[in-house]
């Protein structure tokens, strides 16, 4: 099949498609006239990288997984490397929850602020 079908099928831009060839994390065969040539195999691939990437992990992480991923469920066996790098995404996401947990409350306490009558003023140049 050609790109534009593989597209179609996986939910994933010809762009993207041409990003994970040229990453080596899709392998096309090429047709005599050098056309790429996408099968099931790639079907596949594309669904899982795309899956993956939806989690939020980056392409250095998809690259370490993609040959432990089993089928298109968060399904695999993982070996030593891939325990770290899952590791070191989950620490990653707990960081940014921290820190979004951080912001979160520092906005509420300005809006319980503002709603206790507290309100603000701002000056000509914008400044509480």
């Amino acid at each position: 099949m050609r790109i534009g079908e593989l597209a179609r099928r996986t939910g994933v831009s010809e762009r993207m498609l041409r990003y994970y060839e040229q990453e080596g994390l899709l392998k096309p065969a090429r047709t005599d006239a050098g056309y790429r040539d996408y099968g099931n195999a790639e079907v596949q691939v594309a669904q899982r990288i795309r899956m993956l990437s939806a989690a939020g992990l980056k392409i250095e992480t998809i690259r370490i997984l993609l040959p432990c991923i089993l089928d298109n469920q968060p399904r695999f066996e993982p070996c030593k490397e891939v325990r770290a790098a899952l590791r070191q995404e989950v620490e990653k996401l707990d960081e940014k929850l921290r820190d979004l947990g951080e912001s979160r409350q520092i906005v509420a306490s300005f809006l319980s602020g503002v709603e206790a009558g507290g309100g603000c003023r701002l000056d000509q140049g914008g400044n509480l």
